[in-house]
Protein backbone atom coordinates (compact mmCIF):
# COMPACT_ATOMS: atom_id res chain seq x y z
CA UNK A 1 0.00 0.00 0.00
CA UNK A 2 1.30 3.67 -1.08
CA UNK A 3 1.89 5.71 2.03
CA UNK A 4 -0.97 8.91 1.90
CA UNK A 5 0.39 11.91 0.04
CA UNK A 6 0.96 13.73 3.23
CA UNK A 7 3.69 11.03 4.14
CA UNK A 8 5.87 11.90 1.08
CA UNK A 9 4.67 15.44 0.37
CA UNK A 10 7.75 17.00 1.81
CA UNK A 11 6.79 19.28 4.92
CA UNK A 12 7.76 22.68 3.94
CA UNK A 13 5.43 22.00 0.95
CA UNK A 14 2.40 21.27 3.18
CA UNK A 15 2.68 24.48 4.98
CA UNK A 16 2.70 27.02 2.01
CA UNK A 17 -0.45 28.82 1.78
CA UNK A 18 -0.56 29.28 -2.16
CA UNK A 19 0.20 25.90 -2.61
CA UNK A 20 -2.32 24.56 -0.17
CA UNK A 21 -4.93 27.11 -1.62
CA UNK A 22 -4.58 25.64 -5.37
CA UNK A 23 -4.86 22.18 -4.12
CA UNK A 24 -8.09 22.81 -2.11
CA UNK A 25 -9.07 24.71 -5.44
CA UNK A 26 -8.76 21.94 -7.60
CA UNK A 27 -10.54 20.14 -5.27
CA UNK A 28 -13.52 22.25 -4.92
CA UNK A 29 -13.46 22.46 -9.01
CA UNK A 30 -13.54 18.79 -9.88
CA UNK A 31 -16.23 18.40 -6.88
CA UNK A 32 -18.25 21.32 -8.37
CA UNK A 33 -17.55 19.88 -12.10
CA UNK A 34 -18.74 16.43 -11.24
CA UNK A 35 -21.65 17.61 -9.62
CA UNK A 36 -22.58 20.07 -12.91
CA UNK A 37 -21.60 17.76 -15.16
CA UNK A 38 -24.22 14.53 -13.97
CA UNK A 39 -26.75 17.14 -14.89
CA UNK A 40 -25.05 18.48 -17.77
CA UNK A 41 -24.04 21.37 -16.69
CA UNK A 42 -20.91 23.38 -16.39
CA UNK A 43 -19.73 25.81 -13.99
CA UNK A 44 -19.90 28.45 -16.96
CA UNK A 45 -23.65 27.75 -17.38
CA UNK A 46 -23.98 28.01 -13.93
CA UNK A 47 -21.88 31.62 -13.48
CA UNK A 48 -23.64 33.13 -16.62
CA UNK A 49 -27.37 32.29 -14.46
CA UNK A 50 -26.32 33.78 -12.02
CA UNK A 51 -24.90 36.51 -13.05
CA UNK A 52 -28.40 37.35 -14.76
CA UNK A 53 -30.26 36.33 -12.07
CA UNK A 54 -28.14 38.89 -9.81
CA UNK A 55 -27.85 41.88 -11.54
CA UNK A 56 -30.89 41.15 -14.87
CA UNK A 57 -30.35 41.90 -18.68
CA UNK A 58 -27.28 42.11 -20.09
CA UNK A 59 -24.69 42.39 -23.00
CA UNK A 60 -22.31 39.28 -23.46
CA UNK A 61 -19.51 41.51 -22.82
CA UNK A 62 -20.90 42.68 -19.63
CA UNK A 63 -21.49 38.64 -18.78
CA UNK A 64 -17.97 38.34 -19.41
CA UNK A 65 -16.95 40.72 -17.12
CA UNK A 66 -19.06 39.68 -14.45
CA UNK A 67 -18.39 35.87 -14.51
CA UNK A 68 -14.65 36.00 -15.81
CA UNK A 69 -15.58 33.74 -18.68
CA UNK A 70 -13.52 34.63 -21.69
CA UNK A 71 -15.22 36.90 -24.57
CA UNK A 72 -14.51 33.84 -27.48
CA UNK A 73 -15.73 31.13 -24.76
CA UNK A 74 -19.28 33.42 -23.74
CA UNK A 75 -20.82 32.91 -27.24
CA UNK A 76 -20.84 29.35 -27.06
CA UNK A 77 -22.07 29.12 -23.23
CA UNK A 78 -24.94 31.56 -23.94
CA UNK A 79 -25.99 29.18 -27.45
CA UNK A 80 -25.79 26.18 -25.11
CA UNK A 81 -28.35 27.96 -22.14
CA UNK A 82 -30.43 28.98 -25.43
CA UNK A 83 -30.63 26.14 -26.61
CA UNK A 84 -32.00 24.64 -23.49
CA UNK A 85 -34.13 27.60 -22.77
CA UNK A 86 -32.65 29.06 -20.07
CA UNK A 87 -32.08 33.02 -21.82
CA UNK A 88 -33.12 34.71 -24.51
CA UNK A 89 -31.32 37.04 -26.48
CA UNK A 90 -32.76 40.17 -28.10
CA UNK A 91 -31.52 43.11 -30.27
CA UNK A 92 -30.39 46.13 -27.60
CA UNK A 93 -32.89 49.03 -28.73
CA UNK A 94 -30.45 51.41 -27.93
CA UNK A 95 -27.44 49.80 -29.83
CA UNK A 96 -28.81 47.23 -32.74
CA UNK A 97 -25.09 45.60 -32.63
CA UNK A 98 -25.26 44.36 -29.50
CA UNK A 99 -27.52 41.93 -28.39
CA UNK A 100 -28.86 41.60 -24.62
CA UNK A 101 -29.75 38.68 -22.80
CA UNK A 102 -32.31 37.90 -19.80
CA UNK A 103 -32.96 34.85 -18.12
CA UNK A 104 -36.25 32.97 -18.64
CA UNK A 105 -38.29 31.73 -16.26
CA UNK A 106 -37.14 28.35 -17.21
CA UNK A 107 -33.70 29.34 -16.65
CA UNK A 108 -34.61 30.69 -13.03
CA UNK A 109 -35.30 26.73 -12.35
CA UNK A 110 -32.34 25.89 -13.99
CA UNK A 111 -30.27 28.14 -11.61
CA UNK A 112 -32.06 26.92 -8.55
CA UNK A 113 -31.42 23.37 -9.90
CA UNK A 114 -27.83 24.14 -10.40
CA UNK A 115 -27.34 25.87 -7.07
CA UNK A 116 -28.65 22.92 -5.22
CA UNK A 117 -25.38 20.88 -6.96
CA UNK A 118 -23.12 24.25 -6.15
CA UNK A 119 -23.75 24.00 -2.72
CA UNK A 120 -23.86 20.55 -1.67
CA UNK A 121 -20.42 20.44 -3.14
CA UNK A 122 -19.29 22.93 -1.10
CA UNK A 123 -20.95 20.96 1.99
CA UNK A 124 -18.50 18.03 0.50
CA UNK A 125 -15.76 20.13 0.55
CA UNK A 126 -15.92 22.11 3.83
CA UNK A 127 -16.83 19.06 5.19
CA UNK A 128 -14.17 18.44 7.85
CA UNK A 129 -14.78 22.60 9.23
CA UNK A 130 -17.55 24.24 12.10
CA UNK A 131 -19.56 26.68 10.36
CA UNK A 132 -18.19 28.96 12.85
CA UNK A 133 -14.85 27.97 10.56
CA UNK A 134 -16.58 27.73 7.33
CA UNK A 135 -17.32 31.44 7.86
CA UNK A 136 -13.92 32.33 8.84
CA UNK A 137 -12.57 30.96 5.72
CA UNK A 138 -14.67 32.44 3.40
CA UNK A 139 -14.01 35.85 4.89
CA UNK A 140 -10.13 35.12 4.87
CA UNK A 141 -10.65 34.07 1.14
CA UNK A 142 -12.85 37.08 0.30
CA UNK A 143 -9.74 39.49 1.83
CA UNK A 144 -7.18 37.62 -0.28
CA UNK A 145 -9.72 37.78 -3.46
CA UNK A 146 -10.06 41.12 -3.15
CA UNK A 147 -6.62 42.47 -2.57
CA UNK A 148 -5.20 40.06 -5.99
CA UNK A 149 -7.77 40.34 -8.20
CA UNK A 150 -6.91 42.99 -11.09
CA UNK A 151 -9.21 45.73 -11.60
CA UNK A 152 -10.62 44.79 -14.71
CA UNK A 153 -11.51 40.89 -14.00
CA UNK A 154 -15.03 40.21 -13.10
CA UNK A 155 -15.67 37.21 -10.69
CA UNK A 156 -15.17 33.79 -10.87
CA UNK A 157 -17.06 30.39 -11.09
Amino acid sequence: MSPAPEDVTPERLRTIPSRLLAGAAAAGDRLVNERLAAEGARKWHFAVLVALAETGPASQSELSRRTGVYRSDMVAVLNELAEGGYLVRDPDPVDRRRNVITLTPAGRDRLRQLDALVTTAQQDLLAPLSPAERAELTRLLTLLDTRHRPPHEGGHA
